[in-house]
């Protein structure tokens, strides 16, 4: 799969940047990764709210084998291949990928702790300690 191909299949779903990655190419929209173009099939990013029609369709999970294992990666499935002549139907499989892509930005930024300011504080103080009493 060349970028003209891509770029024509995802044309309905708006503006997409197409980048070289890994092996293959990543497509993005407003930042946000939602399909990965490896080994000439087209992976699309999913969750628990998509993964079922992904199952429905047959779809497999990508997967890789690194170390003599396979590995799977959950989280983006292969696009069936008879939406491969249906822009329409592509741009709403898109639609949804981009969605769990930006689910998952989300509860990744949410997971994310930052220190609190008096805990911060603390530590400061006691650094400064420190240095007083070496001095």
């Amino acid at each position: 799969m060349d970028r003209d191909f891509l770029a024509e299949l995802f044309a309905g779903f708006g503006l997409v940047t197409i980048r070289r990655m890994f092996s293959g190419y990543g497509v993005s929209a407003d930042g946000i990764n939602f399909a990965l173009v490896l080994r000439g099939a087209i992976f699309l990013r999913a969750d628990a709210q998509s993964i079922p029609r992904f199952e429905a369709e047959g779809s497999k999970p990508f997967s890789y084998e690194a170390q003599g294992k396979v590995r799977i990666v959950g989280s983006y499935w292969q696009l069936p291949e008879r939406l491969y002549d249906d822009p329409d139907e592509v741009t709403e499989w898109a639609r949804a990928a981009h969605a769990a892509a930006g689910r998952a930005a989300l509860a990744k930024r949410s997971k994310v702790k930052r220190p609190k300011k008096a805990v911060a504080k603390k530590v400061v103080k006691k650094t400064a300690k420190k240095k007083k009493t070496s001095s």
